[in-house]
């Protein structure tokens, strides 16, 4: 399990340029069962992402097709994390 901790580089107006994009690639992650959560920092500073990935470098590759990634809109930092307890409801988190 990956935690990603997106942290906006540009002005708001910007992220709001590309974020339809940053959604639809975000619905495809989830579609392909690699994202499991995600929203906005608050204050709007960003985002976080809980995805699962077989591997940081798989995860990297899925991450390079963000347009926020491309665009240079967020600065990135991934936290590998293996969940050893869930909430109710939760047990798929867990590997």
């Amino acid at each position: 399990m990956f935690i990603i901790d997106l942290t906006y580089k540009v002005d708001l107006d910007t992220v709001d340029a590309h974020l339809k994009a940053h959604v639809e690639y975000l619905k495809e992650q989830y579609k392909r069962g690699v994202f499991v959560a995600s929203g906005r920092k608050v204050p709007r500073t960003g985002g976080v992402i809980l995805a699962r990935c077989e591997s940081q470098s798989a995860l990297a590759e899925i991450l390079a097709l963000d347009p926020f990634k491309q665009n240079g809109v967020a600065d990135y930092v991934v936290t590998e994390f293996v969940p050893s307890m869930t909430a109710d409801g939760l047990e798929l988190l867990k590997e």
